[in-house]
């Protein structure tokens, strides 16, 4: 048995888990996105150091997946081309830490979509396969065939749903990270909570517009306005947090509440809401509109709802928040805008 850490020891290994969060680059309008950003490997040493902090990551290749039965409901509904087939290949971007990125061997994706991939693909009695996808090309690989279906924290919504469909698995949360040590920022609810606040957030993203609303609102009322601050990469944001040159980073509650986990005297998480704000939104499986897969996919995540394995995958990337009660296919997304 591995001798507890010194203090010391501890404190390195934290170190080098957040700089290795910080080289992963985040990608940008996660929540609702359309961009990508090229992987970059987890590092050494982050199974350690995120053990130590409260969350056990595994980041190995050897990633001994949580794994559930078939489900005959499921597999009665697969298209017979899909089920003669024997595979289910699904397209995930692994860009970053909890939601997908690179192993230790620098090239098998991990994290909490590639679990749920195989969730899916055991409920239908399939072999899995993970098509590495930087995010932008997966609408061209479901579109062509190229994949089966994309699992990549991919927000529901009006306009996707006329190419795509969907089967809904994880609340679309967005989350307000600050420094652990900022003792002047406690909760963040409701606008008049970011009134004066130097506010990190991605360009184009569904949280911009929330964030852009939220300030518009409070100049309204007559509060001082926000200052917003817009980076390259989740890495400057991250610098630029721990500087003190912003206050709040306003972004994808998977990944803000994971670098709180793995490193709590670093940041931490003071607010959450949906990203659908004022409506609300789901992240789902995405499948090529019409061609019958999304009905057995969505099948198959409430068979894994049901036995329990889709609660323990959230779980063991600490995204149990954003749990929903059960799957349903094309669920309302958010709305078009002109």
């Amino acid at each position: 048995m591995m001798s507890a850490p010194s203090h010391r020891s501890t404190r390195s290994s934290r170190t080098r888990l957040l700089a290795a969060l910080v080289l992963i680059p985040l990608l940008a309008g996660l929540a609702a996105c359309s961009s990508s950003a090229e992987a970059e490997p987890g590092g050494g040493d982050l199974q350690e150091a995120a053990q130590a902090a409260g969350l056990t990551v595994n980041t190995t290749a050897d990633q001994d997946r949580v794994h559930t039965t078939e489900s005959a409901e499921a597999i009665a509904l697969l298209p017979p081309e899909v089920k003669e087939k024997g595979t289910l290949t699904v397209a995930v971007s692994a860009y970053v830490a909890p939601l997908a990125f690179l192993a230790d061997d620098e090239k098998t994706p991990i994290g909490n979509e590639t679990d749920i991939a195989q969730l899916v693909a055991d409920a239908l009695g399939l072999e899995l396969k993970h098509e590495v996808k930087a995010w932008a090309d997966w609408p061209l690989a479901v579109q062509s065939g190229a994949v089966d279906a994309v699992i990549s924290n991919v927000t529901v919504t009006e306009e996707r749903k006329e190419l795509y469909d969907f089967s809904s698995y994880r609340n679309d949360q967005l989350g307000w990270l600050v420094r652990a040590d900022n003792d002047d920022l406690t909760e963040i609810s409701e606008p008049k909570d970011i009134a004066g606040l130097t506010v990190a957030v991605g360009s184009g993203t569904n949280q911009e517009k929330i964030l852009l609303a939220w300030d518009e609102e409070n100049q309204a009322a007559g509060l001082e306005a926000a200052k917003v601050e817009y980076f390259e990469n989740d890495g400057d944001t991250i610098l630029a947090l721990q500087s003190g040159r912003i206050d709040v980073s306003f972004g994808p509650n998977a990944t803000a509440a994971y670098k709180a986990a793995v490193s709590p005297e670093d940041f931490k998480v003071i607010g959450t809401l949906n990203g659908g704000w004022p409506a609300t939104a789901q992240i789902a499986v995405g499948t090529l509109k019409g061609n019958g897969l999304a009905p057995a996919i969505t099948a198959a995540l409430n068979h894994a709802f049901e036995d329990g394995t889709y609660a323990e995958v959230l779980e063991r990337w600490g995204l149990q928040d954003e749990a929903i009660a059960t799957s349903e296919t094309n669920p309302p997304g958010l709305p078009k805008t002109d």
